[in-house]
């Protein structure tokens, strides 16, 4: 399985990655072994992830999510979806 994940720091930075095992990914970038950004922003706590059965499909739903504005990744985290009507 690949799975897409969003970390977040206690500054409300989030970090959007892509893995095939989010436990030891997530050690690692704690053990500053991750990304550059989260060990430099403490974006340590996972607050959403998706199962995707591909590589392809999980690569693809992390650039659509990177591309999207926080707003739509605040609701993605708090809801489960992107667009909320208000």
């Amino acid at each position: 399985m690949y799975y897409v994940y969003f970390l977040k720091s206690q500054s409300n930075q989030l970090y959007i990655g892509c893995t095939t095992d989010i436990q030891n990914r997530i050690m690692r970038h704690r053990k500053g072994e991750g990304a550059e950004f989260t060990n430099r922003n403490k974006v340590f706590d996972l607050v959403y992830s998706e199962e995707f059965t591909t590589l392809l499909d999980a690569r693809r739903r992390e650039k659509q999510i990177k591309g999207w504005r926080r707003e739509k990744k605040e609701n993605l985290i708090k809801f489960g979806k992107p667009n909320i009507v208000k």
